[in-house]
């Protein structure tokens, strides 16, 4: 239908706004997007280094130091199966990692404890019930920490941070077809007169319906691609800046993920058809019963 141009408003500033606002949500949903996966990414690697590793934390006898205990445990577990390395804390190594919480002053006359890292094996790591049963054989007064607690705080952690930014995810794509549909009902009470004059000419409901589709599935899949540009330019940048670990360890991006902001013209464009389709849908259902009577016997005579 070559008229089908004029069935819309001649508003180039209002379509502008439009597409400025589609634009801008979907800079937003991209965010989201790589907000989420790199909130996974880092759950799943903090979860992996938590599940090759465990600290076991000696008590000494009444016969022996904490040295000779710790390095007792660390000589027994390296036996294990499923254990790559254990390897006992000297004091020194245990200062060093309370040193950031608990300063200099207080470290020296606090009674630390005798402790023993063990890597487990990738493949097949051991349990913490094998190790515990190992260490009680050899006569060890030890307790096992395989850090499954804070596997489970991290996984809970990423699952929230993915579910809301999928929430916003939604929300974002819901007030984008909101935006379209009042612009597409806006379009549709602008040139009633016109729709009713090409369905008495001929011109069927599904072409009139396209009209308006095809108009706002272009503007939006151009108003995503230039929120979805202007995303993959800033994530790109923070990912340049901070190397390989992009924002930081918490937050690691990859490039990768600029693929996954190139669907954003794609699923901007699906949002808009739909939405554009409902509306103009039951803006015509909702016409004055002239004018609905005159496009179903237009779309009966086209289609």
């Amino acid at each position: 239908m070559s008229r089908g141009g004029s069935l819309l408003p001649r508003d180039p500033g209002g379509e502008a706004w439009l597409g400025a606002v589609i634009g801008v949500l979907c800079f937003i949903a991209c965010l989201m997007a790589a907000g989420a996966l790199a909130a996974d990414r880092a759950a799943h690697g903090w979860s992996a280094r938590l599940r090759a590793e465990a600290t076991v934390q000696v008590r000494p006898r009444a016969d022996e130091t904490g040295d000779a205990a710790a390095a007792r445990a660390a000589e027994t577990l390296s036996g294990v199966d499923g254990v790559e390395e254990a390897q006992a804390l000297d004091r020194e190594a245990a200062e060093a990692l309370l040193r950031p919480w608990m300063g200099e002053a207080a470290l020296e006359d606090l009674p630390l404890p005798h402790l023993v890292t063990v890597r487990l094996s990738s493949e097949s790591p051991a349990s913490a019930e094998a190790l515990g049963e190992a260490l009680a054989e050899a006569g060890l007064d030890a307790s096992v920490d395989d850090h499954s607690l804070w596997r489970g705080e991290i996984e809970r952690s990423a699952l929230t941070l993915t579910s809301l930014a999928l929430a916003a995810f939604a929300l974002t794509a819901g007030a984008a077809g909101a935006a379209i549909t009042y612009a597409t009902r806006a379009g549709i009470a602008a040139r009633r007169r016109e729709i009713e004059i090409l369905s008495l000419s001929g011109a069927g409901r599904g072409q009139i319906i396209w009209q308006f589709q095809k108009r706002f599935g272009r503007l939006a899949a151009l108003a995503g691609a230039g929120g979805g540009a202007a995303a993959a330019a800033l994530l790109a940048a923070v990912r340049l800046a901070g190397g390989e670990g992009g924002v930081s360890p918490a937050l690691p991006l990859a490039w990768s993920d600029l693929f996954i902001l190139s669907l954003s013209p794609l699923l901007a464009a699906t949002v808009a058809l739909a939405a554009a389709w409902l509306a103009a849908r039951r803006a015509l259902d909702k016409g004055p019963p002239g004018a609905a009577s005159s496009v179903s016997s237009g779309a009966g005579s086209v289609e």
